[in-house]
């Protein structure tokens, strides 16, 4: 079914349409978390070393399929608004083409420079060839990873957050289930964790591409066409930002991971390094992820109003956005900072050792009082997206990178730690200088005007 978010009580709308995005956002977090878990409790700390080296590599895959994404939703969430079904089936119908051809290019340049890059950032030896197997296994289910986070967008793009939530329950509990029974019962390894990625979110893709085309045959008799290239430009246009944004994230996130990797020259130091970063990292990408998808949820409201030209709501849906992603960010802050070594143990064999479990609990405890502040900048980002004002939310994001990347290298040469601390304080400066900068450009009000002429 599908929701107008264009009227109704802001802040009660937005809550009750994220909630279902934030349910399915932890149990996509499901695929990776359970990946990690498994490789580090039933395979070796090398194995979880391995798979956190690959995941950011595929954090590029990521960065296009965020792209796409974006660049449909924000296109579909305004005709929607404005009542253009007909372009709305054009808008969806030229995206999945796009994709396609897309998707065939990187699984090309993944398969033939995936075990380069992963040389390229310093992977040792001795994960090297776990870490190219599940980067290429990875690679090969581009297409449905690509497709479900299309369908997804459009859904919400709809009003609708439930239909995929449900999808992803399904094959989340199965992706549990198949880790385990690939990796502890028919001793698979490091491939055997990336299979069974692949096959549960095929299945969840497929369910949700399948229910989507029904959804918009419901919509009306009158068909969209295969492609519209004005819808094309303007898609791209936004699609182009983004991956951008993400790419650079992703890219940077490689160079970090070059400078931990590199930390120690001790290969049983090098490991607990990059396990220890890895189990934390993931902890992170929870927290971030859980405030991004109020940011997304944001988003979809902005571009819904912004269609139905009701400027006026977006001010008050925003307000309400950051009074929900505050209460995520306190709620991680506290279990971080007194679960923290606990939750990181969780993603590390219990003869792993203090070094790997102190490294971990330190990038948190510096990071995750910073949490309020990424927070009203990603919510920022949601509405600068939203409104079709790419320009502002990709300075934000360029100048955390920088930052963060930047004093992650420089930091090191200046400040002493045998626990990372000098590397984790990037954190917290990029995400203070960007949210300064998103708040300038919101209350400047020009992305009111930065918005897509339909």
């Amino acid at each position: 079914m599908n929701y107008d978010l264009t009227t109704g009580k802001p802040s009660g709308v937005l809550f009750r349409f994220t909630l279902p995005l934030f349910g399915s956002m932890l149990l996509q977090q499901l695929y990776n978390i359970v990946d990690s878990l498994v490789a580090g409790k039933f395979i070796s700390q090398q194995a979880l070393a391995a798979v956190s080296d690959s995941f950011e590599v595929t954090l590029i895959y990521l960065a296009f399929a965020f792209g796409c994404n974006i660049g449909c939703s924000v296109v579909v969430s305004q005709l929607f608004g404005a009542g253009r079904k007909r372009d709305l089936k054009t808008a969806v119908h030229t995206t999945f083409l796009f994709t396609a051809a897309l998707c065939a290019v990187l699984m090309t340049a993944g398969l033939l420079a995936g075990e380069n890059l992963l040389i390229a950032i310093d992977t040792p030896q001795t994960v090297l060839r776990d870490a190219v197997d599940y980067l290429h296994i990875y690679t090969l289910g581009l297409i449905p990873l690509f497709f479900y986070n299309i369908s997804t967008g459009i859904f919400s793009a709809l009003g609708d957050s439930r239909t995929p939530f449900r999808f992803l329950a399904v094959s989340s509990v199965a992706n549990i289930g198949m880790d385990v029974l690939f990796v502890a019962v028919f001793k698979l390894g490091v491939p055997g964790v990336a299979w069974a990625t692949f096959l549960c979110q095929t299945v969840s893709c497929v369910l949700a591409v399948i229910t989507l085309f029904r959804r918009l045959r419901s919509m009306g008799e009158e068909k969209g066409d295969l492609f519209s290239f004005p819808l094309f430009k303007r898609i791209v246009s936004m699609a182009i930002p983004g991956t951008l944004q993400q790419s650079f994230i992703s890219v940077g996130n490689l160079f970090i991971q070059k400078s931990i990797n590199g930390y120690f020259t001790d290969e049983l130091l090098a490991h607990a390094m990059m396990a220890g970063y890895g189990a934390a990292m993931k902890l992170n990408m929870l927290t971030i992820n859980c405030l991004s998808t109020v940011a997304n949820g944001v988003s979809n409201f902005t571009g819904q109003n912004i269609g139905a030209r009701k400027q006026d709501r977006v001010r008050a849906g925003c307000r309400a956005a950051i009074g929900i992603a505050l209460g995520f960010a306190l709620l991680f802050t506290f279990l971080y900072l007194v679960f923290g070594k606990a939750l990181v143990g969780l993603f590390l064999e219990s003869d792993s050792g203090e070094k790997a479990l102190e490294i971990g609990r330190m990038f948190l405890l510096i990071v995750s009082p910073f949490y309020g502040v990424v927070a009203i900048k990603l919510v920022f980002d949601g509405v600068f997206r939203g409104a079709g004002a790419t320009r502002y939310f990709t300075a934000t994001t360029f100048t955390d990178l920088i930052l963060r990347v930047g004093l992650a290298f420089l930091l090191p040469a200046y400040i002493d730690s045998v626990t990372g601390a000098n590397i984790w304080m990037a954190w917290p400066i990029g995400w203070g200088v960007s949210c300064l900068m998103g708040t300038f450009f919101y209350f400047r009000g020009r992305w009111k005007q930065s918005g897509m002429t339909l």
